[in-house]
């Protein structure tokens, strides 16, 4: 897995990006409906994707 992400870089920029602006949508748009369940589960589903963005990115640096 961590050779595909060093042979395509142009894919995992991309990847990171869409991720990383969705994640920050999301995050946003829970925080936004405070009190209630939703907006919680929302919040973590955007924080899981956060951690995905770090986990490509850090994918390319393991040996």
């Amino acid at each position: 897995m961590k050779t595909f992400w060093k042979t395509h870089p142009a894919l995992r920029i991309v990847l990171m990006i869409v991720l990383f602006v969705l994640s920050i949508a999301l995050v946003v748009a829970g925080w936004k409906m405070t009190g209630q369940l939703a907006g919680l589960g929302i919040m973590l589903v955007g924080v899981a994707l956060l951690l995905a963005v770090l986990a490509i990115y850090n994918a390319t640096y393991q040996d």
